[in-house]
């Protein structure tokens, strides 16, 4: 989704963001400090039952005959040297699950192994969101203990991380007519200022839909989340597991919560981190979106203006709205070395600024370049053309968003949706959003049924995370996926706005510490009417301070 598409910082949904070094990171915080750092509702129920047993040589043997694991290569083509240290293998999955014995997709998988095998806890599935977003570099994020995770809780865990099909190195992988999102220039205006100017994005849209159905025909009718979630169960099987956990960002919650409603009794642990609203998917979720991600554009105008003596943008939120509103409109007047026009800004700097603020203080500096000194090298050295990993992530993501659920096919209700926000206000993301998911109009797929979303018998306890602010997947969302699985604990970070607050960039403590519990031991807050849990956001960075400087950079938002 973002909507437009969930996704973290190397599954960008993003069209044009450049890989940066992640974000300096806090000092690990061990598992009993939550309450110094602002946990409330602090007595604890335990959960979930015994620990599972280390597989059996006899199961690793008949694992090792459907997963052959090697050494990851140190020069992979989609990751590069991200994948060093694990282990690689492909697991043969059903095309279509309605006939298993038919043709069949790889599903390209890693594993970084438990060290703890004695408090072995089994392994741990991990999608960090989009749909569209890799996965295979997942397990060094969590048996990193700079990130977040204490070792002794990470090293009981065999953690997997894979690409879901479509994705990357899964066979086939899919890219659709890249002139749709990177025509090698500045594409024209998401704002129509006509009906010729919409029934122009329209007919673009209507290309990359019917390109997608030449190539893939017989393959896009099976890529939807559910059956995502039958892999998920396949790669179980195969490493001789009765139960997995999981752990999923953004549309990975949206994931998580179908693998939890048709497969309860496997499932020991499960963490959602920034959870999509299983009432609203997949149209409502990008009108809800438009109106959180420009409330959170207009809080980093408002912290701008703290700082216009660095800046020099304007004392008021309204002020430096203005400006920016103003660099938008020369960038369209003129697009900076013909790349980056009003468009590519919307895509730059909504979908970074409008999910996250650890990026604010670089972006802040390359909009006050720009138009203040009329010095375009910040934003270019941010700025990159979408590459053949970001075209691949936008097919999977139209293949699955369009595939699980029907959207309207008549314009005339996105005109009305989507241009009655805008005239309302609501305009850093709002005509963005619309054309990032045009294509669902003319998709060459049947459109739902919709999963089936909710607790069944045998499911066990479940840790939601989320914050007040966030722009992909908005507060309701959360409470609404809480209702629907009354096992559930939700932690709520009170005033946050980022998107994905644990195990990340953004490095919560108290957060992590919850997380950490529950991965070692199984204990969830106890539940309490409402939200179970809060803490408190970390702070928005201050450009005052080095240190701000130095972790600012330029990742994609966990979608």
């Amino acid at each position: 989704m973002p909507q437009a598409g969930l996704t973290d910082e190397s599954g960008r949904k993003r069209r044009g963001i450049r890989m940066g070094e992640e974000s300096r990171v806090r000092k690990l915080v061990l598992i009993t400090a939550a309450v110094s750092v602002g946990l409330t509702g602090t007595a604890v129920a335990a959960t979930t039952g015994s620990s599972p047993a280390a597989p059996s040589r006899q199961a690793e043997q008949v694992s090792a005959g459907r997963i052959a694991w090697t050494p990851c290569p140190e020069n992979d083509r989609w990751q590069g040297a991200a994948l060093k240290g694990l282990e690689c293998g492909t697991l043969s999955v059903p095309l279509d699950y309605r006939r298993p014995r038919g043709k069949k997709l790889k599903v390209a998988l890693t594993r970084a192994r438990a060290t703890d095998t004695k408090n072995y806890q089994g392994i741990v599935l991990l999608n960090r969101g989009g749909p569209g977003g890799a996965g295979r570099d997942l397990p060094l994020r969590f048996t990193n203990p700079a990130r977040g995770l204490p070792k002794e809780v990470s090293a009981k865990y065999d953690w997997i991380g894979f690409d879901p099909r479509g994705v990357q190195a899964t066979e086939p992988s899919i890219v659709c007519d890249p002139s749709f999102q990177w025509p090698g220039k500045a594409r024209a205006d998401f704002v129509p200022a006509s009906q010729r100017d919409e029934r122009a994005w329209l007919r673009k849209a209507r290309k990359y839909a019917a390109d997608c159905g030449r190539k893939y025909g017989g393959y896009l009718p099976h890529i939807k989340t559910e059956n995502v979630a039958r892999d998920m169960d396949e790669i179980r099987k195969a490493l001789g597991q009765k139960k997995t956990s999981y752990f999923g960002y953004s549309y990975g919650t949206f994931l998580g919560q179908v693998y939890a409603s048709m497969f309860p009794r496997h499932l020991r642990r499960i963490v959602l981190d920034s959870v999509v609203n299983p009432a609203r998917f997949w149209y409502g979720t990008q009108l809800d979106q438009n109106v959180a991600v420009d409330k959170n554009m207009k809080r980093f105008f408002a912290w701008i203006a703290k700082y216009d003596s660095i800046y020099h943008l304007g004392t008021t939120q309204r002020a430096v709205e203005r400006k920016y509103y103003q660099g938008r409109a020369k960038a369209k007047a003129k697009p900076i070395n013909g790349l980056i026009g009003p468009s590519e800004w919307d895509d730059f700097f909504a979908n970074s600024d409008g999910y996250r603020n650890y990026t604010w203080v670089a972006h802040a500096k390359a909009i006050s370049d720009y138009v203040v000194k009329n010095d375009p090298k910040a934003l270019l050295e941010l700025w990159g053309p979408l590459d053949e990993a970001g075209q691949n992530f936008f097919a999977v993501y139209s293949a699955v968003q369009c595939r699980d659920a029907a959207w309207p096919k008549n314009w005339k209700t996105w005109r009305k949706d989507f241009g009655g926000q805008h005239k309302r206000g609501i305009r850093a993301f709002t005509w963005y959003n619309a054309w990032f998911n045009a294509q669902c109009i003319f998709w060459p797929t049947q459109q739902g049924p919709k999963p089936k979303i909710g607790a069944t018998k045998g499911l066990a306890g479940m840790l939601m995370l989320q914050s007040t602010h966030d722009g992909a997947t908005p507060f309701p969302g959360a409470v609404e996926a809480h209702r629907r699985f009354p096992a559930s604990r939700l932690v709520h970070e009170v005033g946050g706005m980022n998107h994905g607050i644990s195990i990340s960039p953004n490095n919560n403590a108290c957060i992590n510490a919850i997380v950490a519990r529950y991965l070692n031991d199984g204990t969830l807050p106890a539940s309490r009417r409402g939200v179970d849990a809060t803490c408190r956001p970390n702070p928005h960075p201050d450009p005052t301070k080095p240190a701000a400087a130095a972790a600012a950079v330029s990742e994609a938002p966990i979608r």
